[in-house]
């Protein structure tokens, strides 16, 4: 998966001598919590998040009465609290390298540009809401786990069993068992009318099947 596939296009940008009164308008109207910077042509010049806007209102908020504090506020433009070194992306960036370094920078939204021109942006919520769906979070779906070791062919041999009980697979996801080195959760996701059944099929094929939290996962652990 790919940025470029998931990435919103349909932005709203500001101009560097947008007033931040505007600016904190634009973002409640649309409910949205970053503003790129653009200079009428999609150069990207920086961005404005709503908590650059916060820091500008309480900055001289201590020091000012409440009619300079409106006069000084009226002064500011996007131009005055606007990130200038953006951290960027590119439409072939895949989505993982992208989480990665939104994580890694602290950093909510992640602008993406080509030849120079900002054709994109992607947000936090944007990845959380292709995580949900790469997991194949529905009402109409449940889920289980396997505690298996970190072997060739363990989710193929899964993949039979399931094939062979004519039970589809909605999602797969592995993750490391923490605490147990060399153990990884094999997290399946199948329509709920078919869970019992996949856990039924698995137990018979000698898998110990995890459907509901433990708090000491060693007696699931694949031997």
């Amino acid at each position: 998966m790919y940025v470029g596939w998931s990435m919103k296009t349909n932005l709203i940008t500001i101009s560097p001598d947008t007033s931040i009164f505007k600016a904190r308008e634009m973002m409640t109207t649309h409910r949205i919590s970053h503003l790129p910077v653009t200079d009428g042509k999609a150069h990207l010049l920086g961005i404005v998040t709503d908590r650059d806007l916060k820091q500008a209102w309480a900055s001289p908020a201590t020091t000012l009465s409440v009619h300079e504090l409106t006069y000084v506020l009226q002064k500011l433009t996007a131009a005055n609290v606007m990130t200038k070194d953006v951290i960027t992306g590119t439409p072939d960036m895949t989505i993982e390298r992208a989480a990665r370094i939104m994580f890694d920078n602290k950093i909510g939204a992640l602008p993406i540009v080509k030849d120079d021109r900002l054709v994109g942006l992607i947000t936090t919520s944007d990845l959380t809401e292709i995580l949900l769906t790469a997991l194949g979070m529905s009402d109409d779906s449940k889920r289980l786990s396997l505690l298996v070791k970190d072997r060739i062919g363990v989710l193929a041999e899964v993949g039979k069993h399931m094939a062979e009980a004519h039970i589809n697979i909605r999602s797969v996801l592995f993750v490391p068992l923490r605490g147990h080195a060399d153990y990884w959760q094999l997290i399946l996701r199948v329509n709920q009318t078919n869970f019992q059944s996949a856990v039924q099929v698995l137990k018979e094929a000698g898998f110990k099947v995890v459907v509901d939290y433990v708090e000491d996962p060693t007696p699931y652990l694949e031997t």
